[in-house]
């Protein structure tokens, strides 16, 4: 039986809104409650050479992260980067009266990208595909805008050639199988347990679930 090397010791980096976040603020290791956590549990378990850390604060949208992206990403030096951002650029036109037309949605969104391909060209980046569960009528209403900014997402990871994590096929998937949209995200948008789980598993089905070894 080979023995498999040591991994190099990699920083995994997780950037977003309140999905990302989800309590990391008030949590100790600042890892939260969400996804983000069980791919730490993930990588503490598989890679324990990895660190992982999140970025994540609710209510942000993608200029938002363009503002905070050089000390909470790019000075962190990552060795990978998901970004998940996106939701709040559409519910909050329902929500607080906000528009972010599509034009602007791309142009900041691009300009996350092209910070990353000038700062740390050699790290892969994972972009997350927004959605929204149809818990109701006033929830169903966001795809009305959210649907061209994922157009835009899936357009962008085509052109930089980054992977894309789709969580729009993730949520038919499990409705499919027996869910309810209100057992994937409660509220539309912030998942359950259960959908954070699936979130992280559809993450670790586009990244891998060990690293490379020689």
């Amino acid at each position: 039986m080979t023995t498999p090397s040591r991994p190099e010791a990699r920083t995994l980096l997780f950037i977003g809104d309140s999905i990302t976040d989800c309590g990391r603020r008030e949590d100790p290791q600042e890892l939260g409650h969400g996804y983000v956590r069980l791919l730490a549990e993930h990588h503490a378990a598989h890679e324990p050479t990895a660190t992982v850390i999140n970025r994540g604060i609710g209510g942000h949208k993608v200029a938002d992260l363009v503002e905070r992206f050089g000390p909470d990403c790019l000075d962190l030096a990552p060795d990978l980067v998901t970004i998940f951002v996106g939701v709040n650029d559409s519910w909050h036109r329902y929500t607080r009266g906000e528009h972010v037309g599509e034009e602007a949605f791309e142009q900041d969104y691009r300009r996350l990208l092209d910070q990353l391909a000038a700062a740390a060209p050699t790290a892969p980046v994972v972009l997350v595909i927004p959605f929204v569960a149809d818990v109701d009528e006033e929830q169903a209403r966001i795809h009305a805008d959210l649907d061209g900014k994922v157009a835009i997402i899936r357009r962008l990871a085509g052109a930089y050639g980054h992977r894309l994590v789709d969580l729009e096929a993730m949520l038919a998937h499990a409705l499919a199988v027996g869910h309810t949209p209100a057992s994937i995200a409660e509220d539309g948008v912030h998942p359950t347990p259960a959908g954070h789980r699936l979130i992280s598993d559809a993450w670790l089905d586009v990244v891998g679930r060990a690293p490379a070894t020689a």
